[in-house]
């Protein structure tokens, strides 16, 4: 397939193809746009089926970024990269190397962090062959883990959803199914159950998804099953793509607010949402809080600032919900247009 002929190919200025068989290294870095900075997006490490949905995936993630940052309203523009591995068996100091390699070579138009199946061990091995890295732990120079910040956004979000649903941000008694329970799903657990709120899990890895059950007190079902749950929220903490034709009609929520990428499998799934009456909360913003903590790392202006920032997505999100009511359009077009209006100027 032709990276023109892409249908999420959408103007990226620059998409680079990386292969080093000497270290098994097959990936893709796409650089969206960067009219408001250099292209900030995760490193994600996948077992992808071809190159075609790993292309797929990193067009679609690289656009995102640069809507999330212009709605978290930092001085970046939007990238990512996907290496195409299973990380738990091909990750490697030699292939995060050949990575460092092929990032530095792109002279800062993207800077790279932590994202599925990767975390910021990995980005202190790929620090040592590019300076273009960020979301590193505070012993490594950064301002730490940004899944914890990432969960807090995600939180503010599903309180703008509760309020706009129930005129209420209280979260004890609400049940909440959270999809995926790594890095960021598992702390958005731990906050949802300081709150007060119930909890159902799923998760692809048995171990994973066990200990987080046993210490959050969480009900859990299988993968699939996490679309059927009837909750107040569903909160897709893993892959993209899950609001699709397949899902939409099982879904038995009021509200999607989660820290998954690209949720929607179409922009049509937006307005199948907003018709069947649930309120979704637009994955970028939802979970742009590791935007704004590794942008104030890039930018060396420490964590002071970070969490008053980040609690501004509650207020971000209230605003979407008011353009998409006053303008008679999905959550996710509303997004859209206002993300538009200040990386396009």
């Amino acid at each position: 397939m032709s990276v023109f002929e892409a249908a999420d190919f959408d103007n990226h200025d620059e998409v680079v193809f990386v292969n080093d068989e000497t270290v098994g290294l097959k990936a893709i870095i796409a650089v969206h746009n960067i009219n408001r900075g250099p292209g900030l997006g995760g490193m994600r490490m996948r077992p992808y089926k071809n190159s075609k949905e790993a292309l797929q995936d990193v067009l679609r993630l690289s656009k995102g970024m640069t809507y999330k940052a212009a709605m978290m309203d930092v001085k970046l523009g939007g990238a990512k990269s996907v290496v195409i591995g299973d990380p738990r068996k091909d990750k490697t100091p030699e292939l995060l190397a050949a990575m460092a390699e092929a990032i530095d070579h792109l002279g800062g138009r993207y800077i790279a962090g932590e994202d599925i199946g990767t975390n910021p061990l990995d980005m202190k091995e790929l620090k040592k062959g590019t300076q273009y890295v960020s979301c590193l732990r505070e012993e490594d120079g950064g301002l730490g883990d940004p899944a914890p910040i990432t969960a807090l956004g995600t939180m503010h979000a599903i309180k703008a959803g509760l309020n706009h649903c129930n005129n209420s941000v209280d979260l004890n008694g609400v049940h909440v199914a959270v999809q995926g329970v790594g890095n960021v799903g598992e702390d958005v657990c731990r906050q949802l159950s300081e709150a007060g709120a119930k909890i159902t899990i799923s998760d692809v890895y048995p171990d994973v998804v066990e200990r987080v059950a046993k210490q959050y007190n969480a009900d859990v079902v299988a993968p699939e099953e996490i679309y059927d749950v009837d909750a107040d929220v569903f909160s897709p903490c893993a892959i993209g793509a899950i609001v699709n034709d397949d899902t939409i009609s099982r879904l038995k929520v009021k509200i999607i607010a989660g820290s998954a990428n690209n949720q929607l499998a179409t922009e049509a799934h937006g307005q199948q949402l907003a018709e069947k009456g649930i309120v979704y909360l637009p994955d970028y913003v939802a979970n742009g809080g590791g935007n704004i903590v590794c942008a104030a790392e890039w930018y060396k202006e420490g964590f002071g600032g970070v969490l008053a920032q980040v609690a501004k997505i509650y207020d971000t999100c209230t605003e979407i919900l008011e353009y998409a009511k006053t303008n008679n359009t999905a959550t996710n077009f509303a997004a859209n247009k206002i993300a538009e209006e200040r990386f396009q100027n």
